[in-house]
């Protein structure tokens, strides 16, 4: 990986908020909605994280770089972002302290989508909730699928449900065709990661992708236009192509953008920038690009 992104930090006001002492951190500095009035547009998929954190035992990556929370609200405040949600990195685990005390210290700005075992205690559910914790994150990319009909997923999900939480699923389309039905009969809102990740041979025409939009008729089932990238090389040609197909069958109101910063993997070739550059590039019309930020107003509670 190149220093970009080392660089960009060093720069920035990670030394002045986010000093270093032995593996951990200072507390994070508050800090408030952004001092000029503007509509709410929300970026709906982002992560923090350094490197003083303990990385999950079982893990496919391990960034060599910090994330942390200021440099994240630069990039909201240097591309006129209101609002934004931090997902839970899968390789801190369940581990969500650093996430909650992210959301927290944005006094409201931000909401939280944690990774949590089956068997977490609805007390430890409800501290995540008032928390500012809004969802439930299942990447399951590289992981068999979880058995649904277990008691301890299915309890799970229930208390999710009564908790009005979403759950986040990153999977290829393929295999979301069935996994999709299945979360959506809990009763829980779901919400797919990266155009629901199409094939990149068959792109638009993957039969996982043309199943997913069957399921617009249940108004649950949400869809993240964001990182073509991780679909593949031509993945903003693809991304085009579902786009349309995803707006035509769940709604222009079921779409939502998400900058996937910091882009982890994709490091040396992605910036926030790009990420808006390329969102209207894929969705050309401006009025649905508006509507499409402001969906998540309720979803993830901003409203």
């Amino acid at each position: 990986m190149t220093g970009t992104i080392q660089a960009r930090i060093s720069r920035r006001t990670f030394g002045k908020s986010l000093v270093a002492a032995g593996l951990g951190y200072a507390a994070i500095p508050a800090r408030a909605e952004p001092s000029q009035k503007q509509p709410i547009m929300i970026d709906t998929h982002s992560h923090v994280f350094h490197r003083g954190l303990q990385l999950a035992d079982s893990r496919r990556y391990a960034p060599g770089y910090d994330a942390p929370l200021d440099l994240y609200l630069q990039q909201l405040d240097d591309n006129g972002i209101s609002n934004g949600v931090l997902v839970q990195p899968s390789f801190l685990g369940t581990d969500n302290s650093y996430l909650v005390q992210c959301v927290l210290a944005a006094r409201g700005r931000l909401r939280g989508i944690a990774v949590v075992e089956p068997n977490i205690t609805s007390d430890d559910l409800n501290r995540l909730n008032d928390s500012g914790i809004v969802g439930l994150r299942l990447n399951l990319v590289g992981k068999p699928l979880p058995d649904l009909a277990s008691p301890a997923w299915g309890g799970l999900l229930e208390r999710a449900a009564k908790l009005q939480w979403q759950i986040e699923v990153q999977r290829a389309a393929i295999d979301l065709a069935a996994l999709a039905p299945a979360l959506l009969a809990f009763g829980v809102n779901v919400v797919l990661d990266h155009y629901a990740l199409p094939n990149a041979g068959t792109g638009a025409a993957d039969p996982g992708l043309v199943t997913l939009t069957k399921l617009g008729q249940s108004r649950r089932l949400w869809v993240k236009v964001s990182a073509p990238y991780r679909i593949g090389e031509d993945g903003n040609r693809i991304a085009r192509e579902a786009f349309v197909l995803l707006r035509g069958s769940l709604g222009r109101d079921r779409l939502i953008w998400g900058s996937d910063w910091p882009h982890t993997q994709f490091e040396s070739t992605q910036t926030y920038a790009r990420a808006l550059a390329a969102f209207a590039e894929i969705v050309g019309d401006p009025d649905d690009r508006m509507a499409i930020l402001q969906n998540p107003r309720g979803l993830f509670r901003f409203d």
